[in-house]
């Protein structure tokens, strides 16, 4: 068995794009969040796929969202899953609705988690972590 040192510990795992994801990836690096819409039935889809996963047509095409969602449900983490998120807690996992109707999960910045409820209004910050990846995260709308 090998033992992982601290500093590893320390590291947050990054994201590793792949020929699914990298668009998406790619749209946060610029700071905009790709959904996908079928062509077909209409149907809006938030993580990329090579189908509509409605009606399983192949016509899906990539647009830039709003950015504006609501809460629709949340966590907040007060025992951090491992080292390298002690520093963070507590932090406030969100469910968010976004405004063209897919869901996704991201985090809290910019305000206390504690303070937060649901049907919050939302909107989407980019977190750069290297060159290549931006996380997308989400703050209070104002």
């Amino acid at each position: 068995m090998s033992m992982i040192s601290q500093e590893e510990a320390l590291k947050k795992p990054l994201p590793t794009p792949d020929g699914d994801s990298v668009e998406l990836w790619e749209g946060l690096k610029d700071g905009k969040l790709l959904l996908q819409k079928c062509a077909d039935c209409g149907d809006v889809q938030y993580y990329r796929q090579e189908m509509c996963c409605n009606c399983l047509s192949d016509n899906v095409q990539s647009f830039g969202a709003s950015g504006r969602g609501t809460i629709h449900s949340f966590s907040v983490v007060h025992r951090a899953p491992g080292p390298a998120f002690k520093a963070d807690t507590p932090y406030a996992v969100l469910l968010v609705e976004l405004e063209e109707g897919p869901r996704m999960i991201s985090s809290l910045v910019g305000s206390d988690p504690n303070t937060i409820e649901m049907d919050m209004k939302v909107e989407l910050v980019t977190e750069k972590l290297t060159d290549d990846i931006s996380l997308p995260r989400f703050k209070l709308a104002e």
